[in-house]
């Protein structure tokens, strides 16, 4: 024997998953029936293969876990919950048309097996079911904090798009770009749950924190995992940031600390989109070699440790555990 309880083998989102089992296959249900369509087959088709691939269901768990801490009895979080994973579908089948990605959980993505005028509308028709069920529980505020969250996420997307491949973009951009793609959909899911369950306004507050900085370590521990994670940990290939020329945080640092021939390599590679055999491990030694990676890490550390900081105006709960080890372990992916 080893010594390692089977609780401390499992993984947070394994023991979130685990203690939201019967809210989970309700909000399942929802999912199932909501991205039905009688006219559009291919809207089924298209939203199974995404929504079925195996996804950890993290962000409807964040709304779940929210309501729970702060002593929620009803069942409308399941569907604020549903709601959530649906935007976050939404963003994916439009992301991959964007970044004309060919892999997504480590299985094709739609825009490949169908085509791109697939995964935008029905992308859309995903964001307009959102909307039909964010509206169900009847909570204004509720509708204001989701409905902020679809437009920043769509800014942010946008802001990206402006930001790639141009070697001026610094962190404060970027660190804007994550706020929007990526941890508005965390903070919202998390801030909605409590704003459902009528928790006080300090508890809200705690959580739509704690959202904010668990989404901005989860991207920043993401794009460091491009250059050195494994394809079946990211669910993409390694170095597809590289490919497609997205300047994120280790490439910022390093940026700001190359040196004339280090900048003419990332004018060629990134800016002017010449890349050649090789290049993805010049970068990576680079990073390496300036301490880019390792500094970013020390980011995604630092965000870890303010969500867990936030969670500490909340009252004790095994849920609130799972999440402070859910912070640590977001980053742990990168270790």
């Amino acid at each position: 024997m080893d010594g390692v309880s089977d609780a401390a083998k499992r993984g947070p989102q394994d023991r979130l998953a685990e203690a939201l089992t019967e809210d989970m296959a309700a909000v399942n249900r929802i999912i199932r029936a909501r991205m039905s369509s009688e006219h559009a087959p291919r809207i089924p088709e298209v939203t199974a293969h995404l929504i079925e691939a195996g996804g950890k269901r993290l962000r409807p768990m964040l709304v779940l876990a929210a309501a729970h801490l702060c002593g929620y009895a009803g069942t409308d979080h399941q569907k604020l919950a549903a709601t959530v994973e649906f935007i976050h579908t939404a963003t994916l089948l439009h992301d991959d048309v964007v970044d004309e990605s060919a892999q997504r959980r480590g299985r094709p993505t739609a825009n490949l097996l169908w085509d791109n005028k697939s995964s935008v509308l029905v992308g859309d028709y995903l964001f307009a079911r959102a909307f039909q069920l964010m509206v169900e529980p009847g909570n204004l505020r509720v509708l204001d904090i989701l409905a902020n969250a679809s437009a920043t996420i769509a800014e942010g997307e946008v802001l990206q798009l402006t930001a790639a491949q141009d070697l001026a973009t610094t962190e404060e951009i970027y660190l804007k770009v994550v706020r929007g793609k990526t941890a508005a959909l965390f903070s919202a899911a998390t801030e909605s749950g409590a704003v459902i369950a009528g928790a006080p306004a300090e508890q809200v507050q705690a959580l739509f924190t704690y959202g904010d900085a668990l989404g901005i370590a989860f991207q920043i521990a993401d794009d460091l995992l491009d250059y050195g994670g494994t394809a079946a940990v990211i669910g993409k290939n390694t170095g597809d940031d590289f490919r497609e020329r997205k300047l994120t945080l280790p490439v910022i640092k390093a940026i700001a600390r190359a040196t004339d021939d280090e900048r003419a390599f990332w004018v060629r590679t990134i800016e002017k989109g010449q890349q050649a055999d090789g290049d993805l491990e010049r970068a990576q030694a680079i990073m390496a070699g300036h301490g880019a990676l390792a500094a970013a890490r020390a980011d995604a550390l630092d965000w870890a440790a303010t969500a867990r900081q936030a969670l500490t105006a909340l009252p004790p709960h095994p849920l609130r555990d799972i999440l402070s080890d859910l912070a640590d372990y977001v980053v742990a992916r990168i270790a």
